[in-house]
């Protein structure tokens, strides 16, 4: 006996089989594409300060040109204050040459830590020696990252270079779209990494991480300064858009991580698809303009992804 309907039971869901079949492929397609945008889109954080080095707010879209490799792009994005959250490799320099400085670092630097971390933040501490130690994961909790402060211990020698490198992998490990900062703090010496300068800066930019470099000076009537170590140091930072403070006393460690706080909470995000696309791998020249009297920091390029 046949029931009433039966054939159309049957056929129904051969047909949604079948218009499922056929949708499959352009659902794939819209995803590969959705995919591809979201590969493609270059996204430019940019610090603008004023002749006294105080940050600018309020710019508008129209105040702002956006240049890659000479041609002019298209800005899709724009955010006069980018509500990106915030990884931040904070990196100590433990070696021997920095001990006598290192209770004024770990005060300033919890200090930082309690104004700085917004919920939804992550920051990650290392030290660095002859080898660079992540002494926390990437936490918003201030106290967890206070109580491994007090954890650093005095090592040999310095491994400048690859704490930029490791830094910068660790931001670039974290998953999401995030802003990507690493700040160190050091005496600018270079005695035992494994990686040179051009190694350390790729991998900056490579991480699209803005490095904010604290140089800690030798107290008077000690050795002289590491003057190679700090054009290193300055040339690395201005080529990922961050900044570098050489300060005449310890005292003024405060005031110099407030500065870096109040400025990466008045950056500027622009975005846009690059024209013409570059060849994968090659690095591709940034350039950001504003008005004259403002002063524009930013990454000086990337690396262009796979097609």
């Amino acid at each position: 006996m046949r029931l009433p309907g039966t054939k159309f039971q049957l056929f129904l869901p051969l047909a949604l089989l079948a218009a499922t079949a056929f949708l499959l492929p352009t659902l794939a397609s819209q995803d590969r594409a959705r995919l591809r945008s979201q590969v493609n889109l270059v996204n430019v954080l940019v610090s603008v300060t004023d002749e006294h080095h105080r940050p600018v707010a309020n710019l508008t879209r129209e105040q702002f040109a956006l240049e890659e490799e000479g041609r002019a792009q298209k800005i899709e994005i724009f955010e006069p204050e980018t509500q990106l959250p915030l990884d931040l490799a904070l990196m100590i320099d433990a070696s021997l040459s920095t001990q006598k400085e290192m209770a004024v670092e770990r005060e300033a630097a919890s200090r930082f830590i309690r104004q700085v971390l917004r919920p939804g933040d992550g920051l990650s501490l290392f030290e660095f020696d002859e080898t660079v130690r992540q002494l926390a994961h990437f936490s918003d909790d201030p106290a967890y990252l206070q109580e491994s402060l007090g954890r650093i211990a005095p090592g040999a020698g310095t491994s400048l270079y690859d704490a930029i490198v490791l830094g910068s992998r660790a931001l670039e490990n974290r998953a999401g779209d995030r802003r990507r900062v690493i700040l160190l703090v050091t005496d600018a010496g270079e005695t035992t990494s494994h990686y040179d300068f051009d190694g350390a800066r790729t991998a900056a930019l490579q991480a699209g991480a803005l490095l904010y470099t604290i140089v800690v000076r030798p107290s008077p009537g000690e050795s002289g300064r590491n003057t190679a170590g700090e054009h290193a140091l300055e040339a690395i930072t201005d080529t990922t858009g961050g900044a570098i403070f050489i300060p005449d006393a310890l005292q003024e460690l405060p005031a110099i991580f407030s500065t870096i706080d109040r400025e990466l909470r008045t950056q500027y995000r622009l975005a846009y698809y690059p024209a013409p696309r570059g060849r994968a791998g090659s690095f591709r020249a940034i350039e950001v303009k504003v008005p004259e009297k403002y002063e524009a920091r930013h990454r000086k390029g990337y690396f262009a992804g796979p097609d």
